[in-house]
């Protein structure tokens, strides 16, 4: 799923089932914030105040969580496993061996105990951790977080997705839609060549386009004797389905948490909810449509700009000193300077909530069969 599903459908849902606004915007800003922390490792500058440096040390480590098919870094097994996996591709532990077990499936078996460990905690961002892994195994579900011949895939189709002219992509500097363009018009002998075999790599963007659909081909013996089944897909069924479940563990997080209701939140027509995260539009008009339906309804008023206009820098500023954005775009950032009150901030919040999740998602899979070697159980 993408940004419109992620932070503008579950912050338009929390609070429609009754969570006031400022836990709903840290649900749903911790669920988008999964796509976009990108630094994996903070060394701290020598000066930062005593008390910190004694309780943090001088690095933060492990801290991204978001993954790209055409960064090296991720290439590598604990990537794979402790984020590409844990958090977009949850496995199933369903066949007789490794990369079959860590093909997803929507609620697999390892997602539903951290969904009821979340819900009866008292975090919200926690929460919003853990409902973009789950949103993830309706969307992503079939495909691996590890380079895998699961992932290799044949006879890739779809059939009624917006077009978009090159000159737009162009001017609107979407690169990563461009090299998809590109990727889309080779061969399957060539794609094989350029395109690894890791996530849903191969089917392009596919599963993330909430109205497509679109169909393939999968290898689904035990020993990849290449006899191939077809999937076809209709992401709109998918992710609906995803929501529903996701409204009931919303109003089960609030059952447990009277103290984040709002009762002057009216109940909203869920089919125009449906409706519009499902439309056949490009992604920034299901979220200009996201907005309207927010402020028309009385989730939000026009004074929340802060909350209506995404903006994943926000966490990041509050908890940095002299933040400048081309920083923290990298994987690895040295010499910073944290904020006096970090320990508090919404970041940190956010990094002990990974942290919390990693540990539960690696005993959840060692519980059901599937050991991954790992650094947190």
């Amino acid at each position: 799923m993408k940004k419109d599903a992620h932070y503008y459908a579950l912050l338009a849902m929390s609070r429609s089932v009754g969570i006031e606004k400022e836990t709903a915007h840290k649900i749903a800003y911790a669920s988008q914030f999964v796509d976009d922390a990108k630094v994996n490792k903070i060394t701290l500058a020598a000066d930062n105040p005593s008390d910190l440096l004694s309780e943090l040390g001088d690095e933060i480590i492990n801290a991204a969580t978001c993954h790209s098919y055409s960064d090296l870094s991720t290439y590598n097994y604990s990537s794979m496993t402790a984020n590409t996996s844990a958090f977009h591709f949850v496995p199933g532990c369903e066949g007789r061996n490794f990369p079959k077990k860590m093909r997803c499936k929507k609620e697999s078996k390892i997602i539903k105990p951290i969904v009821e460990e979340a819900v009866n905690n008292t975090d919200p961002i926690t929460l919003g951790i853990t409902l973009h892994a789950y949103a993830d195994t309706f969307s992503h579900q079939g495909f691996s977080g590890i380079a895998s011949k699961v992932n290799d895939v044949e006879g890739v189709r779809e059939n009624n997705q917006i077009y978009i002219s090159n000159y737009q992509l162009l001017k609107e500097k979407r690169w990563k839609e461009i090299g998809t363009r590109i990727t889309t018009f080779l061969s399957e002998l060539i794609k094989d060549r350029v395109v690894p075999a890791y996530g849903h790599g191969q089917v392009y963007s596919y599963p993330d386009i909430p109205y497509l659909e679109w169909r393939y081909e999968y290898d689904a013996t035990d020993n990849f004797s290449s006899q191939y089944q077809v999937s076809r897909v209709k992401n709109n069924e998918r992710f609906i389905e995803a929501f529903k479940k996701i409204k009931d563990i919303l109003q089960k997080f609030l059952e447990s948490n009277d103290q984040y209701r709002d009762n002057s939140v009216v109940e909203v027509d869920y089919e125009e909810f449906y409706s519009i995260l499902t439309a056949r539009k490009v992604e920034e008009e299901r979220i200009a449509d996201w907005k309207d339906f927010t402020l028309t309804k009385g989730l939000l008023s026009s004074s929340d700009q802060n909350i209506i206009e995404y903006d994943h820098n926000i966490w990041l500023k509050e908890a940095f000193k002299d933040f400048i954005n081309c920083d923290f775009e990298r994987r690895i950032v040295n010499d910073v300077h944290l904020a006096d009150d970090f320990l508090q901030s919404n970041w940190y919040k956010y990094y002990q909530g990974i942290q919390w999740y990693k540990q539960l998602f690696f005993k959840a899979a060692e519980k059901n069969g599937l050991s991954i070697p790992n650094n947190y159980s």
